[in-house]
């Protein structure tokens, strides 16, 4: 029995140096979400929700080098006041984790550029992103996103939001996302799921934030 405990041990100290080596040869290729865009079969870690949500769920699949993932839930607040949060690209680094700074570049009627910079934390490791998006918005209905450069490959994503009979309002982002350099698929696939899940509840924290500000203040208010 003692063993093989310390197989056990050995063999998962061995597992840990080899993520650790592939890690240290790819720490300039890390990939973020966005906030805009923004992750398996591990749970997500989302927090404590409050009556203005339910059903949040985050999922993600490996499709060949990228990483396909779908992040959702259920409001019960307006339409009106997702997109706001949404679309408050310059204080997304108030509430999203790991984006320290985002700033819009440039605007084009409904298209928006924008800078984004933070980095992503796994275990021991940090990895610095730095990248810019344009987002193509659909008031109320949707915000299509698209990488134009950065350390990615490649990001095609979208926020989808669509009202239901009951008076709550769906939140569903989907996305590709394909790092610089290749990763073995169940850290890609884990680190990328863990990242978009701790991103897409910072949001919807803001959200039940904001409604309840705006209940005790009136709508509008931050």
């Amino acid at each position: 029995m003692r063993g093989a405990c310390n197989l056990t041990v050995t063999t998962r100290r061995v597992a840990i140096v080899k993520i650790e080596r592939v890690f240290a040869m790819n720490r300039r290729s890390w990939w973020p979400l966005l906030a805009l865009g923004l992750c398996g079969a591990l749970p997500a870690s989302t927090g404590p929700l409050s009556r203005n949500a339910t059903e949040l769920s985050v999922a993600a699949v490996a499709r060949d080098a990228a990483v396909e993932v779908t992040a959702h839930a259920v409001l019960f607040v307006p339409a009106e006041l997702i997109w706001r949060t949404l679309t408050d690209y310059e204080h997304l680094a108030q509430f999203v984790p790991g984006i320290a700074s985002s700033r819009v570049l440039e605007r084009r009627g409904s298209e928006s550029i924008v800078e984004q910079e933070g980095g992503a934390r796994f275990l021991i490791f940090f990895y610095p992103i730095r990248v810019t998006l344009r987002s193509d918005e659909h008031p109320y209905q949707g915000i299509d996103v698209h990488l134009l450069q950065g350390n990615l490959r490649r990001l095609d994503g979208r926020y989808q939001l669509q009202s239901r009979p009951d008076g709550s309002t769906e939140l569903t982002w989907r996305g590709l996302i394909e790092p610089e350099q290749p990763l073995p698929r169940f850290v890609r696939t884990t680190l990328m799921r863990k990242t978009v899940s701790d991103q897409f509840s910072g949001m919807v924290r803001e959200i039940e934030r904001r409604a309840t500000a705006d209940s005790a203040t009136g709508p509008g208010l931050p």
